[in-house]
């Protein structure tokens, strides 16, 4: 039985109506993923999956985005001090490798992929931008509702690597994955869900509110009816190869970081130049907004 001690940093945690709430909840930095913050998800979904007064579990994030991705600064900041402090008794950042790189990408999907693992649903409830390792933590949930207006993609793509769990084709299809991942551009909320990226799109003053709609009606079925669902269809997904997929998905994304390109070079000495704001910013000017627009011709 798994008992939590609620200490979390970076998330909210709440239950109400047989519902948890796990709320990001780094909002300064638009709730970007760290490795603190991932194990603190893991502890609350291990949480709510262990308590009988929990039926479904909603992921949300504070402030303005739901995610904006992985913490890109912070990572570059603990390598360095790493390797000044001239330790590499663990693979800490020192080795440029692609098999270390690989280990440390899979030790964080690791901790995502408890949203598959649990056996209740969970919802992620997709508001402003979702973007790289946001878009991996909201397509490892069961189901995704987003505000019309939200922003997904996985624009890194256009500088560091690919997505290390590899769900979009299993939800849009293999040439919509493509069409978003070749580019890194963003899709809306809305046509997020014409092209099955997401379950259902909202104005983003009633996503809330559907939200709980569709949490209450989950909620009224039994807890082992609920399991049996979510381990039948994942077992779909898994002998459609979703799940092996998600693990070698990490070893192609190192690939990817060992690829050396001339973007991914110039990116990297913008970082040290000029810092993230500004190398991203600089990265991204060629794509113009970065939204793809849907022929809406019938």
């Amino acid at each position: 039985m798994y008992r939590w001690i609620e200490t979390t940093r970076f998330l909210e945690y709440r239950i109400a109506d047989r519902v948890a709430t796990i709320t990001l909840n780094r909002p300064e930095k638009r709730n970007a993923l760290s490795k603190e913050l991932l194990i603190e998800l893991r502890q609350a979904l291990l949480e709510s999956d262990d308590r009988g007064d929990v039926s479904v579990i909603v992921v949300q994030g504070a402030g303005k985005d739901f995610c904006s991705g992985y913490d890109v600064a912070t990572t570059y900041a603990n390598t360095a001090k790493t390797a000044a402090d001239g330790r590499s008794i663990y693979r800490d950042g020192l080795r440029g490798d692609i098999d270390s790189d690989a280990w440390r990408l899979e030790r964080g999907q690791e901790l995502l992929r408890t949203l598959v693992d649990v056996h209740k649903p969970v919802i992620a409830k997709v508001h402003g931008n979702c973007l790289a390792g946001g878009s991996d933590l909201a397509l490892y949930c069961d189901i995704v509702l987003a505000a019309e207006d939200a922003r997904i993609g996985f624009p890194a793509i256009r500088s560091l690597g690919t997505p290390p769990n590899m769900m979009w084709p299993y939800l849009a299809g293999p040439q919509w994955a493509k069409r978003l991942l070749f580019t890194g551009d963003c899709i809306t909320g809305a046509d997020a869900a014409k092209v099955g990226l997401v379950l259902d799109a909202y104005p983003a003053d009633e996503l809330d509110a559907q939200v709980a709609e569709l949490a209450r009606r989950i909620s009224l079925n039994d807890l082992g009816v609920l399991a049996a669902v979510k381990r039948g269809v994942n077992l779909a997904l898994e002998l459609a190869g979703a799940g092996t997929l998600s693990r070698l998905a990490a070893e192609i994304d190192s690939r990817a970081h060992s690829s050396h390109g001339p973007r991914q070079l110039a990116f990297m000495a913008d970082i040290a130049e000029s810092g993230l704001k500004t190398a991203l910013a600089k990265r991204d000017a060629p794509f113009g907004d970065g939204i793809v627009k849907l022929n809406q011709l019938a």
